[in-house]
């Protein structure tokens, strides 16, 4: 029975390498699927920020970077190589020059006696998880179009990864930003021009 051109197993073994065997479903959810893949490693990468010694956590945040962009490469099925992604994702980093020396300075920083590590804790975490944010969407981004690692471009990202540290930036602001206990509607409500009674 699995002879028959028509049989699961002959189409399987009739499709060309490197095309899409996953459900339609999952095809059609893969911008999703990322998204959330890449806010996860976002998390993870703050949380590697954390590490209390220097180098390290910059180290564990490159390899959490690589892993998400072998990850997002699986979703959208581009074949992946782990030298093409540390290259990729080195010139990624450059290319976003003010937060990725700021991402060594704040790891150097936990050389400094009992200030540094006080103050790197603050700032590292916050640093790699945008950082990874940012890599993770030019990566979405590119694949969504079609590319593949080979003729991915880290200059032509330069604006969008902006744009992506500012979107990080402003969700960080708004989960500090605490809601009103029981007003779920306060958020959707105008601005009054009235002031408020204490």
């Amino acid at each position: 029975m699995s002879n028959e051109p028509n049989s699961p197993a002959a189409s399987q073994e009739d499709e060309a390498p490197g095309t899409s065997t996953a459900p339609e479903g999952i095809v059609e959810n893969r911008q999703e699927l990322a998204s959330k893949l890449v806010d996860r490693f976002a998390l993870w990468s703050g949380v590697a920020g954390l590490i209390p010694v220097p180098v390290v956590d910059a180290a564990t945040v490159a390899g959490l970077q690589l892993q998400m962009v072998r990850r997002v490469s699986q979703i959208y099925d581009v074949n992946f190589s782990e030298n093409i992604g540390k290259s990729l994702i080195a010139a990624l980093a450059g290319a976003m020059v003010p937060a990725t020396s700021s991402l060594g300075a704040a790891s150097l920083l936990k050389a400094v006696p009992i200030v540094g590590p006080i103050a790197s804790g603050f700032v590292m975490p916050v640093l790699a998880s945008g950082a990874t944010f940012a890599i993770g969407r030019a990566f979405i981004q590119h694949f969504e179009t079609g590319g593949t690692l080979l003729d991915f471009s880290p200059p032509d990202y330069r604006e969008f990864l902006r744009s992506q540290k500012e979107l990080w930036d402003i969700r960080r602001k708004r989960l500090k930003t605490p809601a009103a206990p029981n007003t779920p509607t306060a958020a959707a409500a105008p601005e009054s021009s009235q002031p408020t009674q204490p």
